[in-house]
């Protein structure tokens, strides 16, 4: 009966013992990811949006022909 104390005193401190590596790990990693963010955000940072040349105000017209040329297209399209 003196070994059944033995033996939960060993449970317990495989316990503790796992329990405690498993925590160190995370700490560490969590370290090791903090670290790498700061070194991408210094030697990588986000490139300057540049703005999209200005759209023309107006489109230029288009006459009759495309117009029947475009529309003839867009039905031999939908017609398969």
């Amino acid at each position: 009966m003196a070994n059944e104390g033995s033996l939960v005193a060993q449970g317990v401190d495989l316990m503790i013992y796992g329990m405690g590596t498993v925590f160190v790990f995370l700490i560490l990693l969590v370290i090791a990811v903090v670290a790498l963010s700061a070194a991408v955000r210094r030697w990588l940072p986000e490139p300057v949006p540049v703005a999209p040349p200005p759209q023309p105000a107006q489109s230029a017209p288009v006459d009759d022909r495309l117009r029947a040329v475009i529309q003839a297209a867009i039905d031999r399209h939908r017609k398969g």
